[in-house]
């Protein structure tokens, strides 16, 4: 017999593959790599079980650069691909690498359902809200008023929420990082594997040929403490250099507010505490508007339900149990077909 031998610890350098990183320098996709290069072997998850499935774009370049299985598809149909991928070998880690033009426009259609089928697939929408790859046309993240050589006027667009846009398709996780965030980014990719069935991140980052710093007001270090609130599950929302801002939900309304703890009365008990399972607050969460609210970071939502998968593979099973079919004998047999 031979001898049992324990899988070494990987590290980054397991992850990472020899290939030329080939994005603009500066840009916001080498801190997402190395991130995800460092967070996989503190999930001790294997090379050889992971896959990242990647559109077109900037951003779809990131299978070259992990020493995983990978592949570089068509515009757009990321998500149909890893959800066959996924079907086949539901034992595989599968990632989708995509930007808000690959997976909001051209592929719209099939990140919608692979997230309302809840198919166990990690999306990480990388957003700069612009076309960085074709040289900067504005994108269904774009701002009204966004400059490029596609709208030099401006953009007269109203912009697609992704997060909206997910819940609407009927999310089961949905979280939101920012591609500086070193410490809390680790986190939320963690948190997206750890789910089973389909987990949407959302990733801010920066452009900075196209579109630079268009996320600078909330996310530089310097303002963070003022700007952003960082969610967790049970906690109440607190934010602020003095920890003296909060949300509240006002009960006539029923809309989130703004409140400063010690003035006119309000205490922590008036303080919304966040509930990852609650899916009215999610939505309000994700519509806060910058700079009237902060940008609210972390897991926004989770909520476990069955997935696609294993719904597939239950069909399978039962219909296993009907034993051989016999075509010749079913198109013979008359005018009226029994279909289970």
């Amino acid at each position: 017999m031979g001898d049992m031998t324990e899988a070494k610890q990987l590290t980054p350098a397991d992850f990472a593959t020899d290939q030329e990183v080939r994005w603009c320098p500066g840009c916001g996709d080498y801190a997402i790599l190395k991130c995800m290069q460092r967070t996989l072997p503190e999930m001790g998850v294997r090379p050889e079980n992971t896959v990242f499935v990647s559109g077109i774009g900037c951003s779809s370049r990131f299978p070259y650069y992990m020493a995983t299985y990978g592949f570089h598809t068509i515009h757009g149909r990321a998500p149909a691909i890893a959800t066959g991928l996924k079907l086949a070998n539901p034992s595989l880690d599968v990632w989708v690498i995509t930007g808000d033009g690959d997976a909001l426009s051209i592929g719209g259609n099939h990140t919608m359902h692979a997230i309302r089928r809840n198919v166990d697939l990690n999306i990480l929408l990388f957003n700069n809200e612009i076309y960085g790859l074709t040289k900067g046309q504005y994108s269904p993240t774009s701002r009204v008023g966004t400059r490029s050589p596609s709208t030099p006027f401006g953009s007269v667009d109203r912009p697609l929420h992704p997060l909206a846009f997910a819940l609407g398709a009927n999310a089961r996780f949905i979280a939101r990082t920012i591609d500086t965030a070193q410490q809390h980014m680790p986190q939320v990719f963690k948190r997206a594997h750890a789910h089973k069935g389909a987990s949407f991140v959302e990733i801010f980052q920066n452009c900075i040929v196209y579109n630079d710093g268009v996320f600078a007001p909330f996310a530089e270090k310097a303002t963070a403490a003022e700007t952003q609130l960082l969610l967790e599950h049970g906690k109440p929302m607190i934010w602020g250099k003095a920890r003296n801002k909060a949300l509240r939900l006002n009960r006539e309304t029923l809309a989130l507010e703004v409140v400063t703890l010690g003035e006119n009365g309000v205490t922590e008990a008036d303080v919304l505490i966040h509930d990852e399972t609650n899916r009215t607050i999610a939505h309000l969460l994700v519509e806060m508007e910058f700079p009237a609210f902060p940008v609210a970071l972390g897991v926004i939502y989770c909520d476990p339900a069955p997935t696609y998968e294993a719904a597939m593979a239950a069909q399978d099973t039962e219909q296993a149990s009907w034993g051989t079919a016999d075509f010749d004998a079913l198109l013979r047999r008359g005018q009226t077909w029994k279909v289970r």
